[in-house]
């Protein structure tokens, strides 16, 4: 009673050991990852077939190789498509052959096993959906009796075995099994000896093999069984994401801004717009926003209602009233100052017969070769807009003045008042 009572302790072991590393690894996976893939994991293993214990015997004993009790029953878990666990109980019987002098003996295991999905591994889906192989293997504890002797010989295994599977349907898949056993410190022979030689070896001086079919019954609520499923989730979720990128930037009234920042998804054909997709209204067709033009208007009168020597426009432009700024290393004007290019322009269509000088400028920042230049790009670049906008380019003349080194080269303040164009009119 005694015995068994021990027994039953070392089975409650591994299957509580089982348990416990398939929650800890379930967690980890569930925490290292926000894709929750859509596969069962768990499964019921059932197989029966033939024993054939092979080593050790004594002299003229020999195991029958039609013995048809084996069977084992396991429950599987799979921690994704390739790898797995799974914890079994198994018995075997076995007794002489014809040849033989008589005995009859039973096997008892129970093992914690890794299990490696090798049709997943070595892509199996490429050429068939209801064929698969697994391996497994492990480590376990288990016990003989036999009518030669009494109580239990009492020892460790190791367990090795292949699985072909044809699966049935999404929840059952038919097996076919080829287990090898090792037992480590088995004292008696098969046949019910206890033989010194064995007795003193106590190593892997045993060897049972199996051969089954059965079942695989799969549980859960999803379509398919991680054995058979061939998805990857980051991948979907990777396609997802690129559907839905391809979807934000469709451009449905083809006016040069996406529809996920269009403000006005239904511009007209041909029509000028904004960065927001606005449509921008430009009646006298100059490139430049009736409210800009409106804007610059009102505040080149303002200044010249408040000039107190009653300086001419012309003085205006000329002194550096009229000026347009850039950011650091840009060739770009800042939004914020490109209305004045709406006042030279109309100047010029108002004063034919007048050119005028862009000049550009630089801060000190950096090298002085390469601030000449940048000052140089940035008053071509104003030429260029100027141009577009109906000036004939005789009329202009580009100026690139290098470094300003008025201003205190230490204040970011004072510098971007220097990164300029100025207009000299001749």
């Amino acid at each position: 009673m005694l015995k068994n009572l021990k027994k039953m302790k070392k089975i409650l072991f591994f299957t509580a050991l089982f348990f416990a590393q398939s929650s800890v690894i379930a967690q980890e996976t569930e925490n290292n990852s926000t894709i929750t893939p859509q596969y069962n994991r768990w499964s019921v293993d059932i197989n029966a077939g033939l024993s054939k214990p092979t080593a050790p015997f004594s002299t003229n004993y020999y195991a029958s190789n039609t013995n048809f009790i084996h069977g084992d029953i396991g429950v599987r878990y799979m921690l994704n498509q390739k790898f797995g666990l799974k914890v079994d109980f198994g018995i075997d019987s076995f007794k002489n052959k014809s040849e033989s002098f008589e005995f009859e003996g039973k096997y008892y295991r129970t093992n914690l096993q890794g299990v490696v999905n090798l049709g997943r591994i070595l892509s199996f889906e490429d050429w068939t959906n209801t064929i698969n192989l697994q391996a497994h293997s492990g480590i376990g504890f288990s016990f003989m009796t036999n009518d030669q002797f009494d109580g239990n010989d009492d020892m460790t295994n190791f367990i090795l075995g292949l699985t072909a599977q044809f699966k049935l349907s999404n929840r059952v898949a038919l097996n076919a099994d080829f287990t090898m056993i090792n037992n480590i410190n088995q004292q008696y022979t098969f046949d019910g000896f206890e033989d010194p030689a064995v007795a003193q070896d106590r190593g892997f001086n045993s060897t049972l093999y199996n051969a089954s079919i059965g079942l695989s019954i799969y549980l859960g609520k999803n379509d398919k069984h991680a054995d058979w499923d061939v998805s990857n989730p980051r991948l979907d979720e990777l396609e997802r994401r690129v559907t839905e990128l391809e979807t934000k930037i469709l451009d449905t009234d083809a006016d040069g801004v996406a529809d996920y920042l269009d403000l006005e998804p239904d511009t007209k054909a041909n029509a000028v717009v904004d960065t927001k997709g606005r449509t921008i209204v430009d009646s006298n067709s100059n490139n430049i926003e009736d409210v800009i033009e409106s804007y610059v208007d009102d505040k080149i009168k303002n200044a010249i209602n408040t000039n107190k020597n009653g300086q001419s426009i012309e003085d205006l432009i000329n002194e550096g009233y009229i000026s347009i700024f850039f950011d650091l290393n840009s060739t770009k004007p800042r939004i914020d100052t490109t209305n004045e290019i709406s006042f030279i322009v109309q100047y010029l269509k108002n004063n034919p017969n007048a050119s005028v000088d862009i000049m550009g400028y630089a801060d000190e920042t950096g090298n002085s070769d390469y601030n000449k230049s940048l000052s140089t790009s940035r008053a071509n670049y104003i030429k260029d807009i100027i141009i577009k906008a109906g000036i004939n380019a005789s009329r202009l003349n580009t100026i690139g003045q290098g470094e300003d080194n008025s201003v205190d080269v230490n204040s970011i303040e004072a510098r971007s008042l220097v990164r300029k164009v100025t207009f000299k009119l001749k």
